[in-house]
């Protein structure tokens, strides 16, 4: 009778690490809480870490509203390098002298992309075109047209510059993909640049210090959820 009253339905906000891929999560948690019919709400890059909204059972449904919901992360950009996939676990394919840019300059460019803007989706991320997610096109050598879409940055903010390495902080809208606004970001200021860490921090009202660990997965922590 006892196991009947465990709830077995809710969401779960679960910190994942960098080196998992959000469907790694979702196994993880399927095997732990004994239960099929789990999902997440926002991909994260293997690179990535931080917030990952975990939906169990009925809660499944929800997974439009967690996607609409604005982002917050934080990261940090190297300078002078871009790579194949636009972050460091890409390889090298150009780069450009960045010691003469200055800080002020780093500094406008950064807030010049505050607001509407608009972006190109990867090939190196999980967005479909024609039913087929583009980072699988991607790992077999096939490049595709993908239209621009627009993304609002709410907030940005440089943390500390100690060149060629920039950090920030971004608060923005759903589909924004940081990987491609630092390509941007960039390519504005000429020397190229590349994402070296990703961690989401919040989504909508729900914030990283409320998310568990892989290892403290179970029942316990799933929680109730409505807008």
């Amino acid at each position: 009778m006892e196991e009947l009253s465990v709830k077995k339905e809710g969401i779960l906000l679960v910190n994942k690490p960098s080196g998992y891929t959000s469907h790694d999560i979702v196994e993880i948690v399927r095997k732990k809480l004994k239960i099929r019919k789990v999902g997440h709400a926002g991909t994260l890059d293997p690179l990535a870490e931080g917030l990952l909204v975990i939906l169990v059972g009925r809660y499944t449904k929800l997974f439009q509203k967690f996607s609409s919901l604005d982002k917050e992360y934080l990261g940090t950009m190297k300078l002078g390098e871009t790579t194949t996939t636009g972050d460091s676990e890409g390889r090298i394919i150009k780069t450009r002298p960045f010691e003469d840019i200055s800080e002020e300059k780093i500094k406008e460019v950064f807030f010049s992309f505050c607001g509407e803007i608009e972006q190109i989706p990867p090939m190196m991320s999980a967005k479909r075109i024609g039913g087929k997610r583009l980072y699988k096109l991607a790992r077999r050598g096939i490049i595709i047209e993908r239209p621009p879409k627009k993304v609002k940055i709410y907030e940005i903010k440089i943390l500390n510059i100690q060149k060629p390495f920039v950090d920030f902080y971004v608060r923005c809208s759903k589909g924004t993909y940081i990987r491609k606004l630092v390509e941007d970001i960039g390519e504005k200021l000429g020397c190229g640049a590349h994402v070296t860490k990703i961690k989401r921090i919040a989504i909508g009202p729900f914030r990283l210090e409320s998310a568990i660990s892989l290892e403290d997965i179970d029942y316990s922590h799933l929680k109730d959820f409505s807008l």
